[in-house]
Parts: structure tokens; sequence; C-alpha cells
């Protein structure tokens, strides 16, 4: 039928949630995870969490961020990188992409390069990390 949200796995809740409400997302619903049916839907026992879950105005996919509080987090195989096998980045079609990259300026923000234009269709776009470490890209299509 139709995509229905993104999940991240996130350490600052907080800070990811004001993060991605600076790219135009609104808050639509907040809440504690724990119990059996949590710990039974993701496979792991004693869950304790919290998540946000975030909506662009007019947009139909979510976007989930949840923090788990248990179990605790295993940090040694970090696969961040953009050529990695598995879930890389989420890509944002912005109006101005000039705008929108000053409005993000430096805070919590990563930036690969400048802006570039891919020639073959002027698609305009640029790669960055948000905070702790989330792969971005921001794109602004020719009208």
């Amino acid at each position: 039928m139709n995509m229905d949200h993104i999940n991240l796995v996130v350490r600052d809740l907080d800070r990811m949630s004001a993060f991605f409400q600076r790219l135009g997302f609104v808050v639509e619903a907040r809440d504690r995870l724990s119990g059996e049916w949590i710990s039974d839907i993701v496979g792991l026992r004693g869950v304790e969490a919290e998540y946000v879950k975030l909506v662009l105005p007019g947009d139909r996919v979510r976007l989930e961020l949840i923090r788990y509080d248990r179990p605790g987090y295993d940090l040694s195989e970090r696969t961040g990188e953009a050529h990695q096998p598995g879930f890389r980045h989420l890509a944002f079609a912005v109006k101005d992409l000039d705008a929108t990259v000053a409005s993000l300026g430096g805070k919590d923000v990563e930036w690969f390069s400048e802006p570039q234009t891919y020639t073959k269709t002027g698609k305009r776009l640029v790669y960055f990390r948000g905070p702790e470490g989330v792969l971005l890209e921001l794109a602004q299509y020719p009208e």
C-alpha cells in the first residue's frame, strides 16, 4: 500500500528530535515502551525504551526515533560509512537547498562538501552527518 515509517535508534532522543524538527518535522507522538509485548516484537528481553514519532506536514511516512534504556548498546560494529551494505541515509527533497543549508548552519551538522549538481538531471544535493553521526542528504530538483 505505502511505506509506513522509518525507525532510527538513537542515544539522545531530545537532541535528535530537536534536530529533525529543525528540518520541518513535527512531533506526532511520544511515549515509553516496556513490557513483554515490546520485548517479543523486537526479540530482546527486558526492553525499556522511549520513542518520538515525527512527520513532515503533508507526508504519510513517519520517522520514529527510539532510545533503548535497556538493553544497552553495542557500538563495537559501527557501519556508518556510505559504502557499507545496509541502511545508509535518509534523503529529503527541499525547495531551496541553499536556504536549508544556511538554516542548519554548523550546529550538529558535519557537511561532506558544498552542494553539488548532478549534471545529467540538474538535481542539486549535499550529504552531511547530523547528530549521532546519522547520514543525511538534502536534494533540490530542478523546476
